[in-house]
């Protein structure tokens, strides 16, 4: 009797295991999984353009002027460390800020100083220019990560400064 119930049982469940799985191979239900992941897709795809529009920050006019002042190329920075600030074409307003290895996207900002100041949200980092030197500035711990750096044209203006208060 216990092997007859439990041939019995043995078999409903099979049974019921069979239904389940052609139900889950009907045409109707394969319409269903493809219009899930098409779903799925397009949850994806609107992700992706979010987090693309976050990234590519909109650049107004006001920052587009001030990225006319930004100094690009090289500069040299104290314990002989280098900074290089160059702008991504595709993407006007936007530069590409190289230093030890790490990129950063950097989009002006506007200040009350009139000092150029280029920022990554993202990673916290910024990048002030003032006529005499430019550092890099990681907001999130608080600290320079490098300082005392000169493009070429800051140096020409700190000589010309210094040689100007010697003929006085």
């Amino acid at each position: 009797m216990n092997r007859t119930l439990a041939l019995t049982l043995a078999a409903a469940f099979a049974f019921t295991a069979a239904g389940a799985y052609a139900q889950n191979t009907t045409p109707a239900n394969k319409a269903t999984q493809k219009k899930s992941q098409s779903r799925k897709e397009l949850q994806s795809e609107a992700k992706g353009l979010a987090l693309a529009n976050e990234v590519s920050e909109t650049v107004s006019a006001n920052q587009l002027e001030i990225a006319n002042r930004v100094l690009t190329g090289p500069a040299d920075c104290e314990m002989k460390q280098t900074v290089h600030v160059d702008p991504i074409k595709e993407a006007p307003g936007h530069f590409k800020l190289t230093f030890k290895n790490v990129s950063y996207d950097m989009v002006p900002q506007e200040t009350t100083t009139g000092a150029v100041r280029l920022e990554d949200k993202k990673a916290g980092v910024v990048w002030l220019q003032i006529p005499s030197k430019s550092m890099l500035m990681n907001q999130k711990v608080g600290q320079r990560m490098v300082d005392a750096c000169m493009h070429s044209e800051q140096r020409a203006a700190v000589s010309a400064a210094e040689a100007a208060a010697k003929s006085k």
